[in-house]
């Protein structure tokens, strides 16, 4: 159960650690709740079925195939596991949430949640352009190597392995932006910076691109490196505002290190600074 805190609001270490142990306990029954739930839905909606349509056209008899007495229950545990954390994922970052924001200011909670968000947006559209843009691309043009020597024989595991790695690897690399605007705002990259290395981040991005996606496919590198340099070029433009922010608010602290008569009031703390943002009034 979460602490109460002081007056002051402050909390000792130890009830910290309370907090953050009832915090992932939370987390744990909800992931264990969603993964029932999921384990539900693969078993009574078909879910890997509807996973496997991208492929069904291409292969003999329109199914997959498993080796192994064991198979189909790992495929259908695999895939409960996936809709369990997909479910689980809003509680689990609202638990985080609860625990992280006592600690930080307006200023602070407003871009954690704009972060939060964007990260979640981001993700998701990255699955989803693998999931049905990519992968129902990449597979006719994979198995038009093959000619008509060979005949297709899919393993569920196998497919599944290759959609799973298609989907997270999009869905992590899609969150460029935030690892850019984020050392943007912690002053560590700059936008001359990003403009000047662009080249290099060209060749970055398709060595990247190439390390991640499975398999030796140019195809899917070049699919996963083009939304990659479309992003960074955003995140560019993003990190304009950022750095344009910071140089704003650093003017501000050093004009208020001297005061009307010359005799110097001291830099403003950054606690007055974020409250003259919030409120658009200056302290």
């Amino acid at each position: 159960m979460p602490i109460p805190r002081s007056n002051t609001g402050e909390m000792p270490f130890l009830d910290h650690l309370e907090e953050l142990r009832w915090r992932i306990i939370y987390s744990l029954v909800a992931l264990l709740v969603c993964v029932g739930i999921g384990f539900w839905l693969a078993i009574e909606f078909d879910a890997v079925g509807v996973l496997a349509r991208p492929i069904l056209p291409l292969i003999p008899q329109h199914k997959l195939v498993y080796l192994h007495p064991s198979e189909g229950f790992t495929v259908i545990l695999n895939a409960a596991l996936t809709i369990g954390i997909v479910f689980a994922a809003p509680v689990i970052l609202y638990q985080a949430w609860l625990f992280l924001a006592p600690a930080l200011h307006r200023h602070e909670k407003r871009v954690a949640l704009a972060v939060l968000y964007a990260g979640v947006g981001l993700f998701a559209a990255g699955a989803a352009l693998a999931y049905f843009v990519v992968v129902p691309l990449a597979l006719p043009w994979l198995f038009g190597f093959a000619g008509p020597s060979l005949v297709p024989m899919i393993t569920a595991e196998d497919y599944f392995s290759f959609i799973f790695a298609m989907v997270l690897t999009f869905g992590v690399s899609f969150e460029l932006p935030i690892v850019i605007l984020a050392l943007a705002a912690l002053g560590i990259v700059t936008p001359q910076f990003l403009n000047k290395y662009r080249r290099h981040a060209i060749v970055v991005i398709v060595i990247v691109g190439a390390f991640l996606t499975p398999g030796d496919m140019v195809w899917t590198t070049i699919a996963l490196s083009v939304p990659l340099y479309g992003l960074y070029e955003l995140s560019v433009l993003g990190a304009w505002f950022v750095y344009r922010r910071r140089q704003r608010r650093q003017q501000r602290n050093d004009d208020g290190s001297d005061g009307p008569d010359g005799s110097g009031g001291g830099p403003k703390r950054l606690a007055d600074i974020e409250a003259e943002e919030d409120s658009g009034v200056p302290a």
